[in-house]
């Protein structure tokens, strides 16, 4: 299987501080992968580092298909459209409703036909359960329901590899799982899926390949 994600030998900082030495993993096309670990264990340095948001200091990361050790700054925004991005701060703008919120974020990408902007969003908003609350603002909208806004503006431009950064870590168990059944199901449509969380509940209920960070090293469950 082809490699999307690959990491050899790198050093992970936080605040100029190594907290993990020699890293290297591998995740293939298709697979769904949880990230794991105590706070402060590097989980979120590791994205993003893949994100390219840090600098690479180690023998080799590649990520879509681009050497993250030689990309280039103007070229980070390209990387950044083959990646569906999902933080726990939804960073949606509050005076703006759903719909508008995602055609920014489309016509920042260089979608410039309003119908086709139209019907991409539409689209993806109803993958995530949202397709009759494009009219509404976000103060008007639940944490999960707003956390699948995020979803959707990730899933946009129909991502290789979907990214999320502890996303049900302000939600409860039940909106936990509806938000985890859809990156199962956006996973068996053929997106990668890798998940930074704590959720060991939903882990439980929907197991997969697991990374652990412990005691300076990555544990791979193998699954």
């Amino acid at each position: 299987m082809e490699e999307i994600i690959t990491l050899r030998n790198v050093d992970i900082y936080q605040k100029k501080l190594m907290i993990l030495h020699n890293l290297s993993l591998s995740i293939h096309k298709g697979e769904f992968v949880y990230l794991i670990g105590k706070t402060g264990t590097g989980k979120s340095s590791i994205l993003k580092l893949l994100i390219a948001d840090e600098k690479v200091h180690g023998e080799h990361a590649e990520i879509a298909g681009f050497d993250l050790k030689k990309i280039k700054t103007k070229n980070i925004p390209f990387l950044r459209r083959r990646l569906g991005i999902i933080f726990q701060d939804y960073q949606l703008l509050s005076d703006k409703t759903v719909f508008e919120n995602l055609d920014n974020a489309l016509r920042a990408i260089g979608w410039k036909i309003k119908d086709e902007r139209y019907e991409r969003i539409m689209k993806t908003l109803d993958l995530v359960g949202l397709g009759t609350k494009h009219f509404k603002y976000p103060h008007q909208l639940s944490g999960g329901e707003q956390q699948r806004v995020c979803i959707a503006r990730a899933l946009l431009n129909e991502p290789e590899l979907l990214i999320a950064d502890e996303p049900t870590g302000n939600l409860d168990p039940i909106t936990s799982e509806e938000i985890f059944q859809i990156f199962h199901h956006i996973n068996q449509k053929g997106t990668t899926v890798l998940i930074a969380t704590h959720d060991f509940l939903m882990i439980d209920k929907f197991p997969s390949r697991s990374l652990l960070i412990e005691d300076g090293k990555i544990l791979d469950s193998g699954l």
